[in-house]
């Protein structure tokens, strides 16, 4: 599991691949929350383009870092996520809580 981040304005970009399961959740979970203090950015779009499959503890991810971003007034997009876990993050609520799109490949740059 690497993720890549990219900067695109006041925007944090995080592009997740692999599993993301309750061994890997902890380390996605700091690099994120290390680039956003590291950027001081308020809004993060978490493209999952490249994740093939994600439990529980993903959705956890997700929405502490929705948690977060709130407090400061900042939010969080959902990006690119493939059919299962798209259907687990819908099951979870979490899109009732933030937005979801689709995009051609970009991956955010």
């Amino acid at each position: 599991m690497d993720t890549t981040f990219y900067l695109k304005g006041n925007t944090l970009i995080a592009c997740l691949s692999g599993e993301i399961d309750h061994h890997i959740a902890e380390k996605i979970r700091n690099d994120i929350d290390d680039e956003i203090r590291l950027y001081g950015t308020k809004n993060l779009i978490l493209d999952f383009s490249k994740v093939t499959f994600m439990d529980s503890s993903g959705v956890g991810v997700v929405l502490g870092r929705y948690k977060k971003l709130k407090e400061i007034g900042g939010k969080v997009t959902v990006r690119n996520a493939g059919r299962l876990v798209k259907q687990i993050l819908e099951l979870s609520g979490v899109f009732s809580l933030m937005d979801y799109e689709e995009t051609e490949g970009d991956n955010g740059k």
